[in-house]
């Protein structure tokens, strides 16, 4: 009986944040949300926690929301104080309006026509192998779904009922952070640790069904701009400069052999992302990552040589290089507190779920709060195929992620204050 309230509740929850177009843009760099849509989900779901009787509810003018919900225990008991965060934004890597879900009951393991020209097919995602009988919820290929991370919103903001309506479940203080581009790397970039006093925070932002995840790539963006010399191709000898050609040859040194489609697990990559312009000037946008810091910065390093080759082969030519540090490898910051990973996997195992320690191949605002001084591990959320149209979730492992925020906050609330 209670899973079947969280189910109903977590879909009405989540299919109605998913129709909120909130696709974030890396392209501005000035403004944070850098959206207009993200304010919507913003404005939605300050209301929605206000309704839940929560009287300390913010919403800051670059988009942070953040509500307090006060400890219930007995007077003169105290816990540590803990977050909860997720993203409102989703990828600009794919249409993020008019998303049109469908659930899959009781999935039998065979191919799921998503339109007649996409198929999401378990020989390409054997994660779908992992859930026979599980109720799904696809795209109809047109558009990403927004798992990614609509369903971490959705999860909290059921826990959050789940314990109002269950008041004998004693917890310490809680803080729950809503924030937006997260997708842009940038979403902390305004945020003040001293809003908090959290001893530890948890992203509801992973996948699998009992990952938690505790390590992250360290990571850098890159922007590099190529100046070529215009004339008309009819009288282009000895004088064209050709910046598309300057482009392209840089990015024929970036190894092959270390790129996101090369590598899995540790190995880090260099990966250019977009790239525009013309004749006389490109721009070319990515992103390195590596779990080891020293060989992100090796890569660092490697992109001013590729430009000196550049110029050296294209004389007369210019290449400039700019680099910015977007996040750091999370788990140096979680080691200085186990304890905050231990309740987490004692929360998961009172799920009915096996804990399992991963990786990101990625990183998300818990990188960069980890780095503010407050450990933020991550927790999964259901969702799998993120960024793209054949995204999807299973609402069961939805179902048990209420269940081990429910779990980790109740744990917490048995511990002691430092």
């Amino acid at each position: 009986m209670k899973d079947a309230i969280i189910k109903e509740q977590l879909l009405e929850r989540f299919f109605r944040y998913i129709k909120i177009n909130t696709k974030s843009d890396p392209h501005n760099t000035e403004l944070i949300p850098s959206t207009e849509c993200q304010w919507d989900l913003l404005k939605l779901l300050k209301s929605e926690l206000e309704h839940l009787g929560i009287s300390e509810v913010s919403l800051n003018e670059h988009g942070y929301l953040i509500a307090v919900v006060e400890s219930n225990l007995p007077p003169g008991e105290d816990a540590p104080v803990i977050g909860l965060m997720a993203h409102v934004d989703t990828s600009p890597d794919m249409k993020g309006d008019g998303v049109s879900p469908r659930l899959v009951e009781n999935y039998d393991l065979q191919d799921i026509r998503l339109n007649d020209e996409y198929i999401l097919r378990p020989e390409e995602y054997p994660e779908l192998l992992k859930h026979k009988g599980d109720t799904l919820i696809v795209t109809d290929g047109t558009t990403l779904l927004g798992a990614d991370d609509k369903a971490g919103i959705a999860e909290i903001m059921v826990a959050l009922t789940f314990l109002r309506d269950h008041p004998k479940i004693g917890h310490g203080k809680i803080e729950v952070i809503f924030t937006p581009d997260e997708e842009t790397g940038r979403g902390l970039d305004f945020f003040n640790r001293e809003w908090l006093s959290a001893r530890c925070c948890y992203t509801i932002d992973g996948s699998e069904l009992g990952s938690i995840e505790t390590e992250c790539f360290n990571a850098y963006g890159f922007e590099v701009i190529f100046k070529g010399r215009v004339i008309h191709p009819g009288s282009a000898r000895g004088k064209l400069i050709n910046a598309v050609s300057m482009a392209s040859s840089f990015v024929e040194l970036l190894p092959a052999n270390e790129s996101p489609e090369a590598t899995d697990g540790r190995y880090g990559y260099y990966s250019p992302m977009e790239i525009e312009g013309n004749l006389d000037k490109v721009r070319l946008g990515g992103i390195l990552r590596d779990f080891d810091k020293d060989v992100l910065l090796r890569r660092v390093a490697a992109l001013d040589s590729f430009a000196l080759a550049v110029e050296a082969k294209f004389p007369g030519g210019v290449v400039e290089v700019k680099t910015r540090k977007q996040y750091e490898n999370m788990f140096e910051h979680i080691a200085e507190d186990l304890r905050v990973v231990e309740l987490l996997e004692k929360a998961v195992d009172a799920a009915g779920v096996t804990p399992v320690r991963d990786i990101i191949r990625g990183g998300t605002d818990g990188s960069r709060l980890s780095e503010m001084g407050i450990p933020t591990p991550n927790i999964f959320t259901g969702g799998h195929n993120y960024h793209s149209r054949y995204e999807w979730a299973s609402v069961d492992t939805m179902i048990r992620t209420v269940d081990t925020i429910v779990n980790l906050i109740k744990f917490w609330g048995e511990e002691k204050a430092l």
